[in-house]
């Protein structure tokens, strides 16, 4: 069964009668002010995918860290990451991952079989790992910012468990898919050991998800491995001549960084205002915790409103709005929600 993550407009305008073209879609955490680049020339899409084009190089200047592999968004690493880790090991273990958080990472580890059809162990944590876990891990899973509550812990945290890892050749993957707006955060900032690998995903700041280009970090011998593993032509070539314009732009980038700032934090406050409740996120999303997240969901899409429901069903998670005048449809929509139909229901 397919994982929902947000999105999915076209299946709640069928259900709610409303047509795709009214509705503002807040549900997936992907910026609104998308990267606009130049048309992409004929010749590329006559061609087939280079590996010789730049991107790498640009990712590489980008991210300032060589090793790493261009993969179609990182969920193409999250899903061959279970496979490729275990054949480097030699065998499975007891792998910790958050228990709120981007479902993709449960979903692929839960479903890699290994020899014999043995399973690896998953044992779960809240916000971070506990000393106790981190000792009896093989692997650890940590999302930093964490999708969808916002948590995230110092490099110099990430840096003790790589370590306290390391003693047990454990291994660390953490995925910054939100990083991009707070780059001095990253662990990508130093040379990483060889038993931890970085995650991350450019659909989401530049606005360009549609593009699925991600990238993975880490030790070459297991890029070189998953990279066999994914074979050629991973990423179309348009995608790889617009994310390289993109990641080229440094004026563009510091620029988005300073209005993604502003929306988000607009944002924040709009919600905790009208919820009255404690609001968590990054600079791309804001979550609020809500015992009726279904019914506010529910009347939020009767105002063609599309949010995230959290896959515990118990927060509702909101992208930015891009104009003005969808910043001021939503404000209008959680007044009539948050003074009407929603206070007669309690």
């Amino acid at each position: 069964m397919m994982l929902e993550h947000g999105g999915n407009l076209i299946k709640f305008a069928q259900q709610y009668q409303i047509p795709v073209s009214q509705w503002l879609d807040l549900s997936t955490g992907v910026s609104p002010h998308t990267y606009l680049c130049p048309s992409v020339p004929t010749e590329i899409w006559n061609r087939l995918p280079e590996l010789n084009d730049g991107l790498e190089q640009a990712a590489a200047d980008y991210y300032e860290y060589k090793s790493l592999l261009a993969v179609a968004g990182s969920q193409a690493a999250i899903m061959v990451l279970p496979a490729a880790i275990a054949e480097r090991r030699g065998c499975l273990g007891v792998v910790a991952l958050p228990r709120v958080g981007y479902k993709e990472h449960q979903h692929a580890w839960q479903s890699h079989l290994g020899a014999n059809g043995a399973k690896w162990q998953i044992e779960f944590y809240d916000d971070a790992p506990s000393s106790s876990l981190l000792s009896r891990a093989d692997v650890v899973v940590f999302i930093n910012p964490n999708n969808p509550t916002g948590y995230r812990v110092t490099k110099e945290t990430l840096l003790q468990w790589q370590t306290q890892l390391k003693q047990r050749q454990g291994i660390l993957i953490v995925d910054e898919a939100f990083m991009d707006c707070t780059p001095t955060q990253s662990l990508l900032n130093d040379p990483l050991d060889d038993n931890v690998f970085v995650l991350r995903s450019v659909g989401k700041f530049f606005g360009l998800a549609g593009a699925r280009v991600g990238f993975l970090f880490g030790d070459q011998g297991l890029l070189d491995s998953i990279a066999n593993k994914l074979g050629p032509w991973t990423i179309p070539g348009p995608s790889r001549w617009v994310m390289r314009e993109a990641l080229l732009n440094r004026h563009w980038q510091q620029k988005m960084r300073q209005q993604l700032a502003e929306d988000s934090s607009r944002l924040r406050m709009m919600l905790a205002h009208y919820f009255g409740v404690k609001v968590s996120g990054t600079e791309l999303f804001q979550t609020v915790a809500l015992p009726d997240s279904p019914l506010i969901h529910h009347q939020l899409c009767q105002h063609a409103i599309l949010p995230r429901l959290c896959d515990e069903r118990d927060a509702l998670r909101f992208g930015l709005p891009k104009y003005e005048s969808e910043w001021q449809r939503l404000e209008s929509a959680l007044s009539a929600i948050t003074q009407g139909p929603r206070a007669q229901s309690k």
